[in-house]
């Protein structure tokens, strides 16, 4: 009898653990987002960013690197490792400039280092800009970066104007060039991509959360180059693209919970269980 009813508790327990988190995570789960204005302003016209989530890129488009050689995007791809790339121009006044200086001081408060588990590539969509040009860049955001031997970890390129438009169409990056300013009108986004060349997340703005690129990061790569308590920290949150971050995600915090309590109860009542098991056997 003593057994039966350890034993009926241990389960009952159990199973209240899983359904009080699996109608708690439903509840929170049920709960509408709220709604969000896509109105744009008719000054915007003709520039932003369609996220094209999921496209593949043409590794085959060619460019010219920092030190004028010829290059293919695939020479950044190595199956292993994910790509940021950020469409600037390098004569940007103002824009393009903020948009790097955040890039660069974000990677710099992670521990990853770029060359080691992820590549940065900065592509000007003007194709007037030389490699002359991306060079004297390079050496700036090297020197702001200051982390030794990671040289090979960034990359600054120029192409044609055929390649502009391929790569410019195939992430969904918009502009015009306006003529009273005489400037490029356009939008800011890091674009995360996976180590074969698959659009996986739009980082948009100038200054961007360390915790959201490394975990965009971890994302690319289906958290094979994160250690196990990255993926775990990833699993708990959730990307919500109107922040253009990660956010604590309810239902997975719930599911994350459920286990632990699961693993708590077992460690607390298998010991009972046993301890009964081996008195019934020694009453026999």
């Amino acid at each position: 009898m003593i057994k039966l009813a350890q034993t009926f508790s241990l389960k009952s327990l159990l199973l209240a653990a899983v359904l009080s988190a699996g109608i708690f995570a439903h509840a929170i789960d049920e709960k509408a987002a709220p709604l969000v204005s896509t109105d744009k302003p008719k000054e915007f016209d003709g520039m932003g960013i369609k996220e094209n989530l999921g496209a593949d890129l043409d590794l085959n488009l060619k460019f010219k690197d920092e030190n004028g050689q010829d290059v293919t995007l695939g020479k950044y791809y190595d199956g292993t490792h994910p790509v940021v790339i950020s469409l600037i121009y390098y004569n940007c006044p103002g824009l393009c400039n903020f948009h790097l200086n955040g890039v660069i001081e974000t990677m710099k408060e992670m521990d990853w280092k770029a060359g080691e588990k992820f590549q940065l590539l900065a592509i000007s969509f003007d194709p007037k800009e030389t490699p002359d040009l991306a060079a004297a860049k390079k050496v700036n955001y090297v020197k702001l970066y200051d982390k030794p031997g990671t040289e090979g970890g960034m990359h600054f390129l120029t192409a044609d104007a055929e390649t502009v438009k391929k790569i410019t169409e195939a992430i969904g990056f918009e502009y015009r060039w306006d003529e009273k300013s005489k400037e490029w009108a356009h939008a800011s986004a890091a674009v995360v991509t996976t180590p074969k060349g698959k659009i996986a997340r739009y980082l948009h703005g100038i200054m961007f959360d360390a915790k959201t690129f490394k975990m965009a990061l971890i994302e690319a790569t289906n958290g094979k180059i994160g250690s196990v308590i990255d993926q775990m920290i990833f699993y708990c949150f959730k990307y919500d693209p109107h922040q253009s971050k990660y956010t604590l995600y309810a239902f997975r915090m719930v599911q994350v919970g459920g286990v632990i309590i699961i693993l708590i109860l077992g460690a607390i009542l298998f010991p009972v269980w046993l301890r009964s098991r081996r008195e019934n056997d020694g009453l026999k």
